[in-house]
C-alpha cells in the first residue's frame, strides 16, 4: 500500500490492500481526514447511530468513490441491521464486476493506527493455510508469538483443537461440519488471554498436544531469523540478496535500509523478494523498496502515477524515484508471489516492470489483483474509519488495471509452488529455488494459462476471516 498526501487541502491518501478470500478486504496506512481528532474517540448517541453512520457512508461514498456510476441511485438504509453490511450493499455492483472485491471497508481509528505503528496485534503468532478439505498447516511463525515459543513453526499441521486435552477436535472433522470458518470460530476471539490446545504434528513427523495463549506482540516485518540475506547458489550461481518482506509498515523502513545497506557494501547485484504472503500496506513503504532496488533511477523517473476520478483529478499524483544511500543497481530482480501478493506488494513490481523488462519477473503463481487505492475518512467520535476506493496507479508506462493479477503484465515468469515442507529463504524451498534459477539465467516454466485467472485452484490458500482485523488484512493467514 502507499500513503500519499496530496497538497490539495491536506487530504491524506492511503492504498488499499485486498484480502484474499471472503469478506476480507486489505488496508492501508495511517491515516485521518483534514481535522479530525486523534484524540481518543467518545461516541455519542446521536452522532453514532446507525442510521448516522449509514447517512455518512453514502455521503463519503457518492463524494470519493471511484466507480460512483456503480451505486446504487436509491438504497434504504432501513432495510439493514449494521453499517458494514449497508456498505457491502452500496458496493455490491463494483465487486460482481471485480473492481471492488471488498477494497472498500469500515474499520476501527485505534485498531489501524496501533498495527500500522508498530505491528501491534493480538493473536498466536501463525500464519496458517488449508487445503479446503482435511489440513491446516503453518506457513509462518513470528518472533514474539506464543507459537513460535513452543515450536511450532512453518510445516506443522494442526491435527485437533480445543479449549483443553479432554475437548479437542479432529480438523478434519470441523472443516467437514461448518468448513474453514469452523476453523476459525475453534480457534478463538482475538483478545489477550485466549488460550487453546492443539494437536499437531511437527515437519518430522512427531506428534505432541501443545497449549498456546493468544497475547499482544509485535509483528517484525523483516524475521530476525531468515528476512534478509545472502544466498550462494548451490548451481554456481554466485551470491544472491534475498528479502522477505511481511507487511509493509513503518517500522519496515529501518529494516529494509539496513539489508540494502548489506547488499550494496557485499556487492550485491542480483535479489529475490519474497513477497509470497504480503498483503500491503503503506504506500511510503512500497515508494522506500521502490528507490532501493532504483540505484540506477535518474530522479526524473516515474515510480507510479495516481488518478482519482474526473472530479477529483485535483488530488492527482505522480511519484518519482529518489534512490537513497543504502540503494543497489540491480541486473536482475525475482519477485515471488501468490494469489496473496497484493497491494502495496504490486504497486513495487509494477513499478519495476518499465525499467528492467524481462530482467524482473515474478517467480511463484498470480498475484491478487489491486491496482487501486482508497482514501481514508474518519468519523472519530465513533472510533469509524471509511476506507474508499478512490484511485487508481500506473506504473510509468502507464500500466494498470491489473485486477487479475500481475502474471499477464510481467514479460519473465517462473512457476513454483510455495514448498511448506522447507523454511523461507531456504536454497532448496521451492520457490527460491525457481527464483535463483531466474536470476542465474536458467530456464524454468513459466505462471501457464491457468495462473493467469484469479481464481485459478491453488494448492493451499491462507484462512482469512470473513471480517478480518487490519493485522489480518495485512498479513493475510494471521491468527
Amino acid at each position: 500500500m502507499r500513503l500519499v498526501r496530496s497538497g490539495v487541502s491536506g487530504v491524506v491518501l492511503a492504498a488499499l490492500l485486498a484480502g484474499c478470500g471472503g469478506g476480507g478486504g486489505n488496508s492501508s496506512g495511517n491515516v485521518v481526514q483534514p481535522g479530525a481528532s486523534t484524540s481518543s474517540p467518545t461516541p455519542t448517541a446521536s452522532a453514532c447511530s446507525l442510521r448516522a453512520r449509514q447517512d455518512w457512508i453514502l455521503a463519503t461514498m457518492r463524494e470519493w468513490y471511484l466507480f460512483p456510476e456503480t451505486l446504487p441511485v436509491n438504497l434504504d438504509p432501513a432495510g439493514y441491521n449494521s453499517a458494514d453490511t449497508y456498505l457491502d450493499a452500496l458496493t455490491a455492483t463494483a465487486r460482481a464486476q471485480n473492481r471492488d472485491r471488498y477494497f472498500t471497508y469500515l474499520t476501527s481509528i485505534a485498531e489501524e493506527d496501533a498495527y500500522y505503528s508498530s505491528g501491534s496485534s493480538a493473536g498466536f503468532g501463525f500464519r496458517l493455510s488449508s487445503d479446503g478439505a482435511r489440513t491446516i498447516t503453518v506457513t509462518e511463525s513470528f518472533e514474539g508469538g506464543s507459537a513460535l515459543q513452543v515450536g511450532v513453526d512453518r510445516g506443522t499441521q494442526i491435527l485437533a483443537i480445543g479449549t483443553s486435552s479432554s475437548d479437542l477436535r479432529e480438523v478434519s472433522d470441523i472443516i467437514a461440519a461448518q468448513g474453514t470458518a469452523g476453523i476459525q470460530a475453534a480457534l478463538g476471539p482475538d483478545t489477550n488471554g485466549t488460550a487453546r490446545t492443539l494437536r499437531v504434528r511437527d515437519p518430522n513427523g512427531s506428534i505432541r498436544t501443545v497449549t498456546l495463549v493468544k497475547s499482544d506482540f509485535t509483528l517484525t516485518p523483516v524475521s530476525s531469523r531468515y528476512g534478509a540475506q545472502i544466498l550462494t547458489d548451490p548451481n554456481g550461481g554466485g551470491r544472491v540478496g534475498y528479502v522477505n518482506l511481511r507487511t509493509f509498515i513503518s517500522t519496515a523502513d529501518p529494516a529494509l535500509r539496513s539489508a540494502f545497506a548489506t547488499f550494496k557494501a557485499q556487492g550485491i547485484d542480483k535479489v529475490i523478494v519474497d513477497l509470497r504472503y504480503n498483503g500491503g500496506g503503506l504506500v511510503s513503504i512500497a515508494e522506500l523498496f521502490g528507490d532501493l532496488l532504483g540505484g540506477a533511477r535518474a530522479t526524473t523517473d516515474v515510480f507510479d502515477y495516481t488518478s482519482f476520478r474526473p472530479e477529483k483529478s485535483a488530488n492527482d499524483s505522480v511519484r518519482l524515484f529518489a534512490p537513497k544511500p543504502e540503494s543497489i543497481t540491480p541486473v536482475r530482480i525475482a519477485f515471488i508471489g501468490t494469489r496473496a501478493t497484493a497491494s502495496a506488494s504490486e504497486l513495487v513490481i509494477n513499478g519495476m516492470i518499465p525499467y528492467f523488462r524481462a530482467n524482473v519477473g515474478l517467480i511463484g503463481t498470480n498475484t491478487y489483483g489491486k491496482p487501486v487505492g482508497q482514501v481514508a475518512i474518519d468519523k472519530s467520535e465513533c472510533d469509524d474509519r471509511l476506507r474508499v476506493i478512490a484511485f487508481a496507479t500506473q506504473n510509468a508506462n502507464r500500466q494498470g488495471n491489473y485486477f487479475n493479477g500481475l502474471a499477464s503484465n510481467v514479460e519473465a515468469s517462473c512457476s513454483a509452488v510455495d514448498d511448506v515442507s522447507q523454511p523461507l529463504g531456504d536454497v532448496r524451498e521451492a520457490s527460491v529455488k525457481a527464483a535463483l534459477d531466474f536470476v542465474a539465467g536458467r530456464s524454468c516454466s513459466a505462471i501457464g494459462m491457468a495462473g493467469l485467472a484469479r481464481a485459478a485452484a491453488a494448492p493451499r490458500a491462507l484462512l482469512t476471516p470473513e471480517r478480518p482485523t487490519t493485522a489480518q488484512r495485512e498479513v493475510p493467514g494471521l491468527f
